[in-house]
């Protein structure tokens, strides 16, 4: 996905298994962050940042919604560890990550795998992405002041 690119309104399941659609969140924008791991510091870090600023967030018409390939009971209990108010959607068939091009070769001390690049995406109340936060500019503890920052 690119700047300008229609999003699907089928994004994928929570938690607790319920459909998350975009046309559930009528006039918001959807700030839709790629995580790489539940329960790990920095994902942990990014997620509590979102859920402590979501009423300056909610305030400016936004809707957070998290995606990791992670499933749907590490998704329960990292929520319910965290106490987070917003849904996270399971994608383990990596359907959402692949679509988005957040799928990606990451190396970890000489070791390469695949995983889940740190990346948001701002998607407008008309369904298509305004903007982008790419890996090597999400701070996680300070992630809502970057989605709420105008001038990217």
């Amino acid at each position: 996905m690119e700047k300008g690119d229609k999003v699907p309104d089928f994004l994928g399941h929570d938690k607790d298994g319920n459909e998350i659609r975009l046309s559930q969140f009528p006039g918001k924008k959807i700030a839709l962050y790629f995580y790489p791991k539940d329960m790990t510091s920095g994902c942990t870090a990014q997620a509590c940042n979102l859920r402590d600023k979501m009423p300056a967030l909610t305030a400016q018409g936004y809707q957070v919604i998290g995606v990791s390939v992670d499933n749907e009971a590490s998704h329960r209990k990292f929520s319910e560890k965290n106490n987070l108010n917003f849904p996270l959607i399971a994608d383990t068939d990596h359907r959402l990550v692949e679509l988005f091009g957040v799928w990606a070769e990451k190396s970890m001390y000489g070791r390469k795998y695949m995983g889940t690049l740190r990346t948001t995406f701002i998607i407008s109340p008309d369904g298509f992405v305004e903007r982008i936060i790419g890996s090597k500019q999400i701070k996680t503890k300070e992630h809502a002041s970057q989605i709420l920052a105008v001038n990217e």
